[in-house]
């Protein structure tokens, strides 16, 4: 399986999680706003310290694996993880009892 077959795979599973639990829970526009800047902030850090590290050659990937879009030196599909993070981890903190705790909105 490529590294895009992969993640297109986990980013299914975590958006299914995500919209199931928002819809149980009845988390509204503040909840998807948070997580929406939650994920973008972290896209923008893999960005960033992914093309620094594969820059200081910590790492390498199989390049036969790669679509071949980078964004700087980061191969497009990694940004894939850190929105499933941005998207699973609350909403399975929403389903336990996080949500409410927090004060969830409507």
């Amino acid at each position: 399986m490529t590294y895009g077959g992969l993640a297109v795979v986990a980013l299914a599973v975590a958006l299914v999680v995500a919209l199931v639990v928002a819809r149980v829970r009845g988390l509204g526009a503040r909840w998807w706003a948070a997580t929406a800047l939650t994920g973008v902030v972290l896209t923008g850090l893999t960005v960033v310290f992914d093309s620094l590290m594969i820059a200081a050659d910590l790492f390498r990937y199989d390049e036969a694996a790669l679509l071949g879009v980078r964004l700087w030196l980061t191969p497009v599909e990694d940004l894939a993880w850190p929105v499933v993070a941005a998207l699973l981890l609350p909403a399975l903190w929403a389903l336990g009892d996080g949500a409410e705790r927090a004060g969830a909105d409507a």
